[in-house]
């Protein structure tokens, strides 16, 4: 935001550089951008002069072009060909002589000595738009006669010259988004010393002329308006503004339009209150309805763009039709123009969120909306009313021909805070003592309700949203009295701190290396997301979703519940640019609310999980000379996932495999370690994968990483030397139904036989001619050893019936 420091002067007495208040401003938290020197005019118009057209005759090369003398208060005139149609010997003429900078635009170039069709040309006569004056290009700009040659065009059209002061406004800070609310914090920082005050114009002078043209209000959605004030002004003559307000807005960037819209900017930038002229001749029905309007209405803005709104856009309307998007954006019927006799001048406080909202709905980004989505002082309304009413008249004319409406019906009251001198020590660090507080708050408008020996109850301006809180007072009281002030301490205090063991980082670390180094690769997505991938799915109950209470749009309305969402998303975007074969791995939180509502303890109503995600899609390994191209497969991310599994201990004999537990998988597995669920892997099913349009299969597997890690915990890492005697390996050949899984064979095996048995794996499954229906047939092999001697048969033989019997027992197996 751009601060004039001649303007601001108006408000607080400064007998500070400029420099010297941009650092100041920096120290007190508006950070300052950059501070330059500007004019109205860019350049300032050096190097141009008042000249006199002494002779001017036809170009003898030329049949468009005048060779002319021009008297410019140098002891010679100058010889200057010029191709203006219009230039004539008397003539008064603005001249750029030889070395003057002229811009156009972003670019420059300088007049040089030249010479135009064999005749010499010694500078350049100038219309409006060459030297920033306006924008006719007809002809040159002939002044009046009473112009004195030699005058520097500078001084005889009065360029004005100022600091700009850019300050980076932080969303938190739009009370200083003005000139006034930087003059407030300046004059707190100043006070401390100097006992300086800011003051804001006065407006007592304010008076209703007379009550011709009333226009009432009518509030449908008070929600969206608060409050909501307007007055009449009848009579008034559209035209330009004076000079010294076209100055101000132009050394802030901004384009003067006429005088009672630039009136309206003025006050904006002055007060940080955003104001809308409406031409009253166009207010049907002759009343100003607030509300909103049906989804799909069309409605065309002041930049002749027809727009759909959304039933959640506040609307300023006429009894019939809208007339402007409330606080973002103007109609093209209703705005000021030229004809326009009478205005409704309009000063409001919208709730911030439907203006955020609107705004993100339209891609609208205005001084209005800007300032009405971060909240302004609900409370100023009619003091910027009363301003912009009186300076109207000023510069435009007419009378104020109504009482001024004002609908109210719930006042914003002001923050309640108890800060205590203790805290305020703690936080900064120094005893500032009492009166200094005191002083310090008293600067910034915050009233003191009361107080005592231990600290103070105090009420914060509505429009200070940012605080609210005792941390939050406490950082305006060190802000203003200076962090440069508060001295380093001469000892520093530490206390002893262990770090958990494993290290979950490390543990991360170690995992996320381990998939790196086997081509995957890391991603990081947004913990926001739609609400509505969660409403059609049973894995996940909707009711459970944290939504957003403000969100930025529909597609981020909710925090996830599970990572897939994210990783679905960062398949498709980059399946579409032409990268198909993706390995991705992620990290990341997923979060539920309970659906209790205690108040006391509101966190208590939400939990949080840690998960890691794997995605595998397209080919293994892009084809090349010495590999075929091949298809990722389930199996592949099958390895992936146990190779984690086993390397942070989960041991393969205390795992469980079951089936899929969720919608999500066409096909999948579910593992669980001590009765909890630690892994759900799969392939993605087709309907979902269609939702995000992506037409290759997709590979999913999901760790529910605070179990991996509660159990990793307990994983304890032992040496043992290897084995003294040798392993045995035996193979059975079981028929067994088609509903037995192998993991029911190994883990019955395992509590058959706890002392030899060492391994137990599936190498075959055959089902076909010879095997009886409703029948498979499992290849299994058993690894024996004993490890303090040699196996001999007997132990075997005995070992493998055992095993045999308790298969067929439990199982209904038999040896094929």
């Amino acid at each position: 935001m751009k601060i004039s420091y001649s303007w601001l002067k108006d408000y607080v007495k400064l007998d500070k550089t400029p420099h010297e208040v941009a650092d100041i401003l920096t120290q007190i938290g508006l950070e300052v951008g950059s501070i330059e020197e500007v004019e109205t005019v860019k350049g300032g118009l050096q190097g141009l002069v008042i000249g006199e057209v002494l002779t001017c005759e036809k170009h003898p090369n030329s049949d468009h072009l005048s060779v002319t003398t021009v008297n410019v208060g140098s002891s010679e005139a100058l010889p200057i060909v010029c191709g203006a149609p219009n230039v004539a010997a008397g003539q008064k003429v603005v001249v750029a002589t030889v070395g003057t900078v002229l811009y156009d635009g972003d670019q420059e170039f300088t007049i040089k000595k030249s010479k135009i069709r064999g005749e010499v040309s010694m500078g350049m006569i100038c219309a409006e738009d060459e030297i920033g004056l306006g924008t006719d290009h007809e002809g040159i700009m002939v002044l009046d006669a009473n112009a004195k040659v030699g005058t520097a065009a500078k001084d005889f059209f009065k360029v004005e010259s100022d600091w700009v002061i850019e300050v980076d406004l932080t969303p938190n800070r739009i009370d200083a988004g003005s000139h006034i609310g930087v003059a407030r914090d300046l004059a707190a920082f100043l006070s401390k010393t100097e006992k300086t005050r800011y003051q804001k114009p006065s407006v007592d002078a304010f008076r209703v002329d007379n009550h011709k043209l009333e226009i009432p209000v009518e509030i449908v959605n008070p929600e969206a308006c608060p409050r909501y004030s307007g007055v009449t002004i009848s009579g008034l003559e559209i035209k330009e503004s004076p000079e010294w307000l076209q100055n101000r807005l132009k050394m802030i960037g901004l384009s003067p339009i006429n005088n009672v819209v630039d009136v309206t900017n003025y006050v904006l930038f002055e007060c940080g209150q955003p104001l809308h002229a409406f031409d009253a001749d166009e207010i049907t029905g002759n009343k100003v309805v607030v509300r909103t309007m049906n989804t799909g209405t069309k409605f065309i803005t002041l930049d002749e763009t027809e727009r759909e709104l959304h039933e959640d856009d506040l609307m300023i309307c006429n009894t019939k039709e809208g007339m402007c998007i409330g606080g973002v954006f103007g109609g093209r019927r209703s705005g000021v123009k030229k004809s326009t006799k009478n205005i409704f001048l309009e000063s409001a406080y919208f709730d911030p969120v439907y203006i955020r909202k609107t705004a993100r709905r339209h891609g609208l980004n205005t001084d209005a909306s800007f300032r009405f989505e971060r909240g302004v002082d609900p409370n100023n309304t009619i003091f910027a009313l009363k301003r912009a009413a009186m300076l109207i008249k000023e510069v435009a004319g007419g009378t104020i021909s109504s009482e001024i409406v004002d609908i109210y019906p719930q006042a914003i009251d002001d923050f309640k805070v108890d800060i205590s001198y203790a805290n305020v020590k703690r936080l900064i660090g120094k005893d500032l003592g009492a009166e200094t507080i005191k002083n310090i708050l008293n600067s910034l408008e915050i009233k003191i309700e009361n107080g005592d020996e231990k600290g103070l109850s105090l009420l914060v301006p509505a429009y200070r949203v940012d605080v609210k809180r005792e941390a939050d007072v406490i950082e305006e009281i060190l802000r203003i009295y200076g962090y440069n002030n508060v001295e380093i301490p001469t000892q520093v205090n530490a206390s002893l701190q262990t770090a958990e063991k494993p290290s979950p980082d490390h543990i991360k670390n170690l995992v996320a290396e381990m998939l790196t180094s086997q081509g995957f690769n890391e991603i990081w997505s947004n913990s926001l997301t739609k609400a509505t991938h969660y409403d059609l799915l049973t894995q996940f109950n909707s009711k459970q979703t944290v939504k957003i209470l403000n969100p930025l749009s529909n597609d981020l309305n909710a925090l996830r519940q599970t990572l897939l969402f994210g990783g679905l998303e960062t398949i498709a975007y980059n399946a579409n640019r032409q990268n198909k074969n993706l390995k991705f791995y992620e990290f990341g939180n997923c979060y539920f609310y309970k659906g209790t509502q205690l108040k006391d303890q509101p966190a208590n109503n939400y939990w949080e999980e840690s998960h890691l995600a794997l995605f595998v899609s397209g080919n293994k390994e892009t084809e090349n000379w010495t590999t075929k191209e091949e298809s990722s497969s389930f199996y592949g991310l099958k390895s992936y996932a146990e190779n984690i599994l086993q390397r942070l201990g989960l041991k393969n004999q205390n795992l469980v495999v079951d089936g899929p537990g969720n919608e999500l998988f066409s096909d999948g597995l579910t593992y669980l370690y001590n009765n909890k669920v630690v892994l759900e892997l799969g392939i993605i099913s087709s309907g979902l994968r269609k939702k995000f349009e992506i037409d290759r299969p997709v590979y999913y597997a999901d760790f529910n990483w605070d179990n991996v890690f509660q159990f990793h915990k307990k994983h304890k890492v032992l040496f043992n030397e290897l084995p003294r005697f040798p392993s045995v390996r035996r193979d059975l050949a079981l028929l067994i139904d088609k509903n037995v899984k192998f993991d029911q064979i190994k883990q019955l095996a395992l509590k058959t036989e706890r002392q030899l048995l060492r391994e137990v794996d599936l190498f075959d499954v055959y089902e076909g001619k010879g095997v009886p229906s409703g029948k498979k047939s499992y290849a299994v092999s058993f690894i024996l050893r004993d490890d303090y001697k040699t196996l001999n048969e007997n132990q075997i033989d005995k070992t493998m019936q055992r095993l045999i019997f308790m298969f067929g027992k439990e199982l209904g197996a038999e040896l094929r």
